[in-house]
């Protein structure tokens, strides 16, 4: 059964599993404090141009956000949301539990706009109410799309009008700067936010996510705060050495490119029998059809469903590193007999 459940069901790729084996004898030092992660923390700032940004590894991304995100905030300071972002949704109230609120705004094809912030930052003026203090977003969203360049510039433009520290969830980063939409390059991103993290574990890592902090009035103490939350690695090198791997020569970008490519193929096969899609340029596919037809897909393949509204019924198709020509073609083998 070929799977298109998520992007991070399988071990690593291959490149990665042999680096580690490379290191295995290697006395390392701990927390984050080795030469692999050092060198892994110049690639990512060279790559994403953030000279005087800081790197900070991290396992996860819930972790992350969650570890950055409490960082920033005051007790009585909120995060910007649309409400379809992963902090909202499928973070299980991590934000909410280390006690700040967030302050949820309707999606625009899963995205924030600057006149939501504006917008925001008018409604919320006084004490009696959460004050806003930080914007989140995710490149690419939950539903797939991505932000260009311009709505980025509008984004942190509008958040330094207001004060707000601007964050970039970039689980799926690699995907987002690799789709033929995109029209930002990697080494401008880090002049584009206050913080961003490259997503590992959902393109090709055993795991692991590289926040990167390009302001540095957010710096100041923040390993403390890593460790105050439980999040500092020990063996903190097993995700340096991966990052220094996958950035040494362009790797990343090569998989996630790959991943969109086969995505596309995917979706030639969906318009070839006339499914309906929402629009999304990278690895995440939400195609809708009949419940039954719907669940016979859920039968035959490793997905996940999305939503139902009336008769109708959502699945996601993710593509990954390990998705093959195959496996599309088993798509189409069955679209064949179901759409009969």
């Amino acid at each position: 059964m070929a799977s298109f459940r998520n992007d991070y069901c399988y071990l690593a790729h291959p490149r990665i599993l042999e680096a580690l084996a490379k290191y295995q004898d290697e006395n390392q030092g701990a927390y984050g404090l080795d030469i692999h992660s050092a060198k892994a923390a110049e690639y990512l700032k060279q790559t994403f141009g953030s000279k005087e940004g800081e790197v900070y590894f991290l396992a996860g991304g819930t972790q992350t956000n969650m570890t950055f995100i409490s960082y920033c905030l005051r007790p009585y300071e909120g995060v910007i949301s649309c409400d379809s972002g992963h902090i909202n949704v499928h973070e299980t109230a991590a934000i909410e539990g280390s006690g700040h609120k967030i302050i949820v705004v309707p999606n625009h094809n899963g995205k924030l706009t600057a006149e939501d912030i504006y917008a925001v930052h008018q409604a919320y003026q006084d004490e009696h109410m959460v004050k806003p203090g930080m914007v989140y977003i995710s490149d690419s969203t939950e539903i797939g799309t991505i932000y260009k360049k311009q709505e980025l510039i509008d984004l942190y433009k509008a958040c330094q009008d207001c004060g707000y520290v601007f964050f970039i969830d970039g689980a799926r980063l690699g995907s987002a700067l690799t789709c033929k939409e995109n029209d930002i390059e990697p080494a401008e991103f880090g002049s584009l936010c206050d913080a961003f993290y490259v997503g590992g574990t959902k393109n090709g890592f055993l795991y692991g996510e590289a926040l990167v902090i390009n302001n540095k009035a957010l710096q100041k103490d923040f390993r403390y705060h890593i460790k105050n939350k439980g999040a500092m690695l020990a063996k903190g090198f097993v995700v340096g050495m991966e990052f220094e791997e996958m950035f040494r020569d362009g790797l990343y970008f090569d998989l996630a490119k790959t991943t969109n490519e086969v995505a596309s193929s995917l979706r030639k096969v969906f318009a070839k029998y006339g499914l309906k899609m929402a629009p999304s340029p990278t690895n995440q596919i939400f195609v809708t059809l009949g419940k039954d037809k719907a669940n016979a897909l859920l039968k035959e393949f490793s997905l996940e469903k999305w939503n139902e509204v009336g008769e109708e019924m959502t699945v996601r198709f993710v593509t990954c590193f390990k998705t093959t020509k195959k496996d599309i073609q088993e798509v189409d083998v069955f679209l064949a007999k179901l759409m009969k």
